[in-house]
């Protein structure tokens, strides 16, 4: 069975000591909105609330991008990637990407 990678936004792993560095990984997605959520997104605009289509796809796209980063930490033989943060950028009209990136490490 395979031992989960540790994922962190902290600098180091408390309690840990690393004792590799194999440099940055990172993940991203790209993913555009149908039309069905845009029409639920605009209803909600007249009554207010969470446009939970919108947050199940931000979701989603943190999840394939943060899957694509441990993806590549663990081919480095990495087993926490530390600093992790998150960007996002619009490509195109109704499409934006979501983008992963850390420094994988070895810790003890």
């Amino acid at each position: 069975m395979n031992t989960p990678i540790i994922l962190t936004n902290l600098e180091t792993v408390p309690g840990r000591s690393i004792i590799e560095h194999y440099g940055l990984v990172s993940g991203s997605t790209v993913r555009a909105k149908h039309v069905g959520r845009d029409i639920a997104a605009s209803l909600k605009n007249f009554v207010g609330g969470e446009l939970k289509g919108y947050t199940e796809l931000l979701t989603e796209s943190r999840n394939e991008a943060i899957s694509r980063m441990e993806t590549q930490a663990i081919a480095l033989g990495a087993n926490a990637v530390v600093n992790i943060r998150f960007s996002t950028s619009s490509v195109a009209q109704g499409a934006a990407e979501l983008y992963a990136y850390g420094t994988a490490v070895r810790v003890e």
